[in-house]
């Protein structure tokens, strides 16, 4: 919950966390992006009343950028069946309020386009997780190699030239529609095991044609997404991509790889910020959970390649973010879980480093020293 703090000496200039930042023709009032957050509540894809809340909420409580959950491009690379979608007219439509909304309390509308790959076709975490039976409606995952995430899952059908291809397509018409929809930012996901990051390591992608092997074959999906999506999306609107820079698994994908890439993503000139995660490639991953424990890749990648980065995971302090970014460790920083406690975080955030946040007109009456 918010800390009961008493309001420090005011600032005459707003702290780093409370600059805006501008990419490309977007600019955020500040530095705070709500991170990728799964809500598994659609139905058909379609988002509905809680995700105009949730969404509208965070935008409400003062984020610069707030984005979608995975949101993906075809009902097969969906995590589960409640998870959200961006694939016809319908889901379109539904997210145009959820846009209209968060861009009418200042904040960026974005969007985190995906395909959950062989971790597709489970159950919700709250109901057990796993991957669903056939009564349960369960569907046959792919992916790189049939190489399966885990103990108990499905090995996934290894993508034919065709299925790739329809695949790269799917990721373009998502973006046509997320364009039509009113997003100003799109991020592909090639992180936490999903089918763009089962392509890039090692633990998943045993192919021998132009897509495995050597690290820029292991690319070339990702390469071809990206190209796909520049193509429907705006020159003039900004373009991240989120890597898990490490597998925390050995002899899987790692740090350096991540540079390899990031560089390749660098000299594109159409990604304007790597979102520095890691993880999910697989069970038998080890992660040193510590508050800000993957700020130094975001910090590594931004220093030895030059590219924007965001820094995400275990970023709980407002002192913090702002260390994070006062000291060139990162461009922005993602927040979930102190925003799922707190959606007013940011408003908190600034009154704790003595700054005022612009609150809405409706809470004012709440904005009172602690």
């Amino acid at each position: 919950m918010a800390e009961n703090v008493r309001r420090p000496a005011a600032r005459s200039e707003p702290p780093l966390l409370f600059q805006p930042i501008t990419f490309r023709s977007v600019t955020a009032r500040n530095r705070i992006v709500v991170s990728p957050m799964c809500q598994y509540s659609a139905r058909e894809g379609v988002p509905g009343d809680w995700h105009l809340v949730h969404l509208g909420a965070r935008a409400s409580g003062g984020a610069g950028i707030v984005f979608t959950e995975a949101t993906h491009v075809e009902a097969r690379g969906r995590i589960t069946p409640w998870c959200l979608g961006l694939w016809n007219d319908a889901q379109a439509e539904a997210f145009a309020r959820i846009t209209a909304f968060v861009t009418s309390q200042g904040a960026v509308p974005a969007c985190q386009l995906a395909h959950a790959g062989r971790k597709a076709s489970t159950n919700k975490p709250w109901e057990g997780g796993g991957p669903l039976k056939p009564d349960q409606g369960a569907w046959q995952p792919i992916g790189p190699s049939p190489v399966p995430f885990g103990e108990g899952y499905p090995a996934p059908a290894e993508m034919t030239a065709a299925q790739i291809a329809e695949v790269t397509a799917a990721f373009g018409a998502s973006a046509r529609l997320a364009r039509q929809a009113g997003f100003r930012l799109l991020e592909v996901h090639a992180a936490h095991g999903y089918l763009l990051h089962s392509f890039l390591t090692p633990l998943a992608n045993r192919r021998t044609d132009g897509y495995g092997g050597p690290l820029e074959h292991r690319a070339r999906l990702l390469m071809e997404v990206l190209d796909a999506v520049r193509a429907e999306w705006p020159a003039d609107l900004p373009l991240w991509v989120r890597l898990s820079c490490s597998d925390w698994v050995e002899g899987g994908w790692d740090l350096p790889d991540t540079l390899a890439l990031a560089r390749l993503l660098k000299a594109r000139g159409d990604v304007d910020l790597l979102d520095c995660s890691s993880g999910g490639a697989s069970p038998a991953q080890r992660l040193p959970l510590h508050p800000g424990y993957q700020v130094p890749f975001a910090e590594a990648v931004r220093r030895e390649t030059g590219i924007a980065t965001g820094a995400v995971g275990l970023i709980r302090d407002a002192r913090q973010a702002e260390e994070i970014l006062a000291n060139g460790r990162a461009d922005v920083v993602l927040l979930a879980r102190m925003l799922l406690d707190d959606p007013h975080w940011p408003l908190h955030a600034a009154r704790r480093l003595g700054w005022e946040g612009p609150w809405p007109r409706q809470y004012e009456r709440g904005n009172i020293a602690m």
